[in-house]
């Protein structure tokens, strides 16, 4: 096989420029990738282009990582409702080098032989005039081959329209191709299905300026199974999140949950675009899921590969350790620090110290507080039924009290109602 049969089999691949399959059967070409530094961190519907630079590389290909330091000034309008907010060149600057140090878990910099490069656009389009920039490149593009572009059109029927700023976003992307093509010798440019206009456009430039040849390899954009966006989840409040790959962002266990709830449907086709597992292997999870569904086997195998890619070892034995107490309620033996950690993701109350001192607070007023009941009759009707546990303890008693004494390490208290929800009290002062 060559790299785009890979790509095929994985489901992996929505569209390729003519003559890009004899290229890469014969020779090893740099293909390059953008990521735009709008944010601090990227997220899980970058994971798929991601792992196009993994198998280019696995296959004996150079990957070339491009952050987009000086397009993240402009912004890409692909996929976009509305302009996004412009950002200052220090705010841009320090989330190029946070997404540097994402992207360096996925393609090896050291691999012997093809290993992988991290350019960064700021250096070439920061120091470009404008003059220049106007003659060199935009006299080879055509105000009707723009409008052409499916970003364009998208904005254009939209109220808000499309600034001139984003306008320009394609003559950028289009630069940084002949720029890579010229220094790097990247002949390949990769990307989602979204960006086959700007990617083409690149190409087009590369040839009537030096006459060379660029290809396009494009990735499908996800939705799940129920038809909801790729890479988002319901937070507490009833809305949606974006599933990151910052820690500090998405947990490591609110991370794994996510690839872990993977719908039936969709979990064999996650393992085939985020692991590295082969065919053979991932047949086997295909027949797990026909033939005993309730185990999960698929789920588990995938929340562990790319739970371990993107947080490491320590990141995913984190998530387990945190799953495993979730699921059985037994906190018995886990530091503050450890429970702290591992309930990051629920809400939390917190309680002054000489609330719990001497006689201690109301189990039926942290009940309420915690916001599992609204008034104390209902509070105290669902601790008589055993609704609620404190720590790993079940608590029957109205009249009980949670003192100093039940905080662990005199810092926190894990409330439970039922068998999953759950409020972190921590003890201040």
């Amino acid at each position: 096989m060559n790299v785009l049969d890979e790509f095929r089999w994985r489901g992996m691949l929505f569209d390729q420029s003519e003559g890009s399959e004899e290229v890469l059967a014969k020779q090893k070409i740099a293909i390059y990738t953008g990521f735009d530094a709008q944010g601090a961190s990227l997220h899980v519907g970058h994971l798929i282009p991601i792992m196009g630079l993994v198998h280019m590389q696995r296959y004996g290909h150079t990957p070339v990582v491009l952050i987009g330091g000086g397009t993240s000034m402009v912004g890409d309008p692909s996929g976009r409702s509305q302009e996004r907010a412009l950002l200052t060149y220090e705010q841009v600057a320090a989330n190029a080098e946070s997404i540097r140090e994402q992207l360096s878990h996925f393609v090896d910099f050291e691999a012997e032989g093809n290993p992988a490069r991290m350019v960064n656009n700021a250096d070439w389009l920061m120091n470009i005039g404008l003059m220049d920039f106007l003659r060199d490149v935009g006299k080879y593009f055509t105000i009707q081959q723009m409008l052409a572009k499916d970003s364009v059109k998208q904005r254009l029927e939209k109220e808000e329209g499309l600034s001139f700023t984003e306008f320009s976003y394609m003559l950028l992307q289009a630069f940084d191709f002949l720029t890579l093509y010229r220094n790097e010798g990247c002949t390949f440019q990769g990307g989602g299905s979204d960006q086959w206009g700007n990617i083409t456009a690149g190409a087009e430039l590369i040839r009537k300026i030096d006459g060379g040849q660029a290809y396009a390899v494009v990735y499908p954009l996800l939705t799940t199974a129920s038809g909801e966006k790729f890479g988002k989840t319901a937070n507490i409040s009833g809305g949606m999140d974006s599933v990151w790959l910052d820690p500090e962002r998405t947990s490591p266990y609110k991370f794994y949950q996510y690839w872990f709830n993977s719908d039936d449907a969709d979990v064999i086709k996650y393992l085939k675009l985020f692991t590295l597992l082969d065919q053979a292997e991932i047949g086997e999870y295909e027949r797990a899921v026909t033939e005993a569904p309730e185990r999960r086997e698929a789920q588990r195998r995938l929340a562990e590969e790319v739970t371990r890619t993107v947080h490491g070892e320590d990141g995913l034995q984190s998530a387990q350790q945190a799953t495993e107490v979730l699921f059985s309620g037994n906190v018995e033996g886990l530091s503050a620090r450890d429970l702290m950690g591992i309930f990051a993701d629920v809400p939390s109350i917190t309680v002054a110290r000489a609330e719990v001192a001497n006689g201690g607070k109301p189990l039926v007023d942290l009940v309420v507080e915690a916001g599992f009941e609204q008034g104390k009759g209902r509070a105290r009707t669902l601790i008589e039924g055993g609704g609620i546990s404190v720590n790993s303890q079940k608590i029957t008693d109205t009249a009980a009290s949670i003192t100093i004494s039940d905080a662990i390490e005199g810092m926190v208290v894990i409330l439970r109602k039922g068998k999953k929800d759950y409020r972190l009290v921590k003890v201040e002062g």
